[in-house]
């Protein structure tokens, strides 16, 4: 096994995997293939994390596709929602679903919802959606209503997470501010099936690609796996994964992350559950041991928010406020910036103006 150099030659190489430095994507749907599933349980914040990606990306152009369906949204691996290329949906949910509504079992004794009352709506809800009537979630609480199935509280979204995990709904157009939902079958006709051995290798190579190096742990946590299942899948990848140790710790990647030569110390602007983040369970690399973690700075408490990075350390959080007049973005630094790291910001902040098609202004804390 080769060893890296240190963790932050692992942090640049992390960086270069998943395209936020060196060779961009040059659309948003070869992104989403490449990662496989990328989080999308904040949709502005997801669409960002596309445009940090992606080569001329705007936030219009990431709407559109997902309007016309090119890209989707739906609950798959943990139970949340990611962004998945329609020709991989199929296979996906097919690996990770079954694994997520077991774990739903007790949230759904306490709602009521049994297996049979989940088949029924499913049922009713596939029909009200069928030819392309893509329906908000109130009228598909009014549907289930009038089918005598009530969709009061938390129910409601149940019955539609089950739909999508049962592979039987997923995101349709935007419609003002509200989600839509549209048949499966007629938003992915062409989806591939895979056997669950060739979905485990699949899956290892889409995770490792993309967040390598990283560790078993890590690609069990994004895919929500068994730690069976996750070693698996790596021996089933076979040669198409690089073994290595990081302090004494066993690691996979891609043969083409071993490069570093793409410049790392630049700044980023994180959106929340960017896959930088969010796509390992262990996050001890993305802290800078000269500014210590204070939770008090960031969303829920840790660097799952909104985050300030340079070279893919945690520098600071950001927060986002939008008017008339434009967007600004507050920054709240871990610790002093210098003169040329505020600058890098300065850049990161000039991107995002550039991905929403609107003024960005930094307001320092």
């Amino acid at each position: 096994m080769s060893r890296p150099r240190s963790s932050a030659d692992v942090m640049t190489r992390r960086l270069r995997a998943q395209r936020l430095i060196g060779a961009p994507f040059t659309s948003a749907v070869e992104a989403v293939r490449w990662f496989g599933a990328m989080q999308a349980q904040d949709p502005a914040g997801a669409r960002w994390a596309l445009g940090l990606r992606v080569r001329g990306a705007t936030d219009a152009g990431v709407r559109s596709l997902l309007d016309r369906g090119v890209i989707l949204r739906t609950h798959v691996l943990r139970p949340t929602w990611h962004f998945v290329a329609p020709d991989d949906i199929r296979w996906l949910l097919d690996l990770t679903g079954p694994r997520v509504r077991r774990g739903l079992a007790g949230r759904y004794l306490r709602l009521e919802i049994d297996e049979k009352q989940m088949t029924r709506a499913v049922t009713v809800i596939a029909r009200a959606v069928a030819g392309r009537r893509y329906m908000t979630r109130a009228q598909i609480g009014d549907v289930l209503r009038r089918a005598r199935i009530a969709p009061d509280g938390q129910r409601l979204p149940h019955f539609i997470m089950g739909a999508e995990l049962l592979g039987i709904i997923a995101s349709g157009p935007q419609r003002g501010r509200d989600v839509t939902y549209g048949l499966l079958d007629e938003l992915a006709p062409r989806a591939r099936r895979l056997t669950r051995d060739e979905a485990l290798a699949e899956i290892a190579l889409r995770y490792f690609r993309a967040h390598g190096p990283a560790r078993l742990h890590d690609l069990a946590w994004w895919s929500g796996l068994t730690l069976a299942d996750a070693r698996d899948s790596i021996a089933l990848a076979g040669g198409a994964l690089v073994p290595e140790t990081v302090d004494d710790v066993p690691h996979w990647s891609h043969p083409d992350s071993s490069s570093t030569r793409a410049r790392a110390n630049v700044a980023h602007l994180l959106p929340n559950f960017d896959e930088l983040t969010v796509g390992y369970s262990e996050r001890g690399d993305l802290v800078d041991a000269r500014y210590p973690m204070d939770p008090s700075l960031f969303a829920f408490g840790s660097v799952l928010a909104n985050i300030v990075t340079v070279g893919g350390r945690v520098r600071g959080a950001w927060r986002r406020t939008v008017s008339r007049d434009g967007t600004r973005i507050a920054v709240r630094p871990l610790g002093p910036m210098s003169r040329p790291e505020r600058e890098m910001v300065d850049r990161a902040a000039a991107r995002m103006s550039r991905f929403l098609e609107r003024d960005v202004r930094v307001d320092w804390a």
